[in-house]
């Protein structure tokens, strides 16, 4: 592969909405953010922590029935449905499977869509300094839409979308400048997101059984100093019977005596603590004023970097 993966451009979280001509909302997708590379012989899918995932989405390695170009550079994210909508725990069975006969069966179980926003490199140059208009004219001249890979479409009023977003009870909204460059490994209010469902990817620190199975986590994030402060115990979500055992084999090694938490959570008797090596994505409500979430739901396992959850990082 001759072309070296980057650190795709995110968008910064705001409570305001632009509006204006120059301006354009895309359906945040609660999905994996995936980029494509294509250097005209190997295709390899890599996601925006750069770790490689093409072994994971075979069907989307044939780049030649949706992609016009000699090579090129995709960004874009992908989603799996459940009872018609995004579900970040169905996807994350296709990103988490390892093994090839894993990676096959669960391939039938789940199937993906790709959805592409963004084109980054076409036919041997770089075009991340054109605006994000001319970006996307040439999304569409480059790409032919098919069953598993989509363009995401583009809606004018930033405000609407996000009033649909929340009847339907999706994710939220992406909102661009249609003037911005694509900046590699950066996150400005060029772009910007506003959710509908609050998430964060929160760590384990303790859990507490009910018939010898784990039924809830006991969930934490880290301040500046270095600190695993409680932020709320999760028992429900999209995790399934044998998603809880799982977790139980998975914990039991990790089980100590220490405390990893800052101080003693209230909700501690009959808990367990286990050292902060794993991470979740939680949906919630809000923050209480007590700092622990309302409400948190529980999406899926995630490979996060624990040191990296931290208040404010979301």
């Amino acid at each position: 592969m001759n072309l070296k993966p980057i650190i795709p451009f995110e968008p910064v979280t705001t409570d305001r909405l632009p509006e204006g001509e120059d301006w354009t909302a895309q359906i945040k997708w609660d999905g994996v953010r995936m980029l494509t590379y294509y250097d005209g012989h190997e295709v390899q899918l890599v996601n925006r922590k750069l770790n490689e995932r093409t072994l994971q989405y075979p069907e989307l390695t044939s780049i030649g029935e949706y992609c016009g170009a000699d090579s090129v550079i995709l960004d874009g994210e992908i989603i799996a449905l459940d009872q018609g909508k995004p579900s970040f725990h169905e996807v994350m069975r296709r990103d988490g499977s390892r093994k090839a006969e894993n990676i096959r069966r669960v391939q039938q179980e789940v199937p993906v869509t790709y959805m592409l926003f963004d084109i980054l490199y076409y036919n041997g140059s770089w075009v991340t300094s054109l605006p994000l208009r001319e970006r996307q004219e040439l999304l569409r001249q480059t790409v032919k839409p098919t069953d598993r890979v989509q363009i995401t479409a583009d809606f004018p009023s930033p405000g609407v979308l996000y009033e649909v977003m929340s009847q339907h009870g999706m994710e939220g909204v992406i909102v661009k400048d249609l003037n911005s460059t694509y900046a590699p490994d950066g996150k400005d209010k060029r772009w910007m997101k506003k959710k509908v469902i609050q998430d964060l990817v929160a760590v384990i620190g303790g859990y507490t059984l009910r018939g010898g199975i784990v039924n809830a986590l006991m969930l934490g994030l880290y301040d500046q100093e270095g600190r695993l402060w409680y932020i709320g115990h999760a028992g429900t979500g999209k995790l399934t019977v044998q998603d809880w055992r799982d977790i139980t084999e998975t914990l039991k090694p990790l089980t100590q005596t220490v405390l990893p938490f800052a101080a003693l959570p209230s909700r501690s008797k009959e808990s367990y603590w286990v050292s902060p090596q794993l991470t979740v994505k939680v949906n919630f409500l809000e923050w209480t004023p007590g700092g622990t979430l309302r409400q948190p739901s529980i999406q899926a396992l995630v490979s996060a970097d624990p040191k990296m959850c931290r208040f404010g990082s979301s």
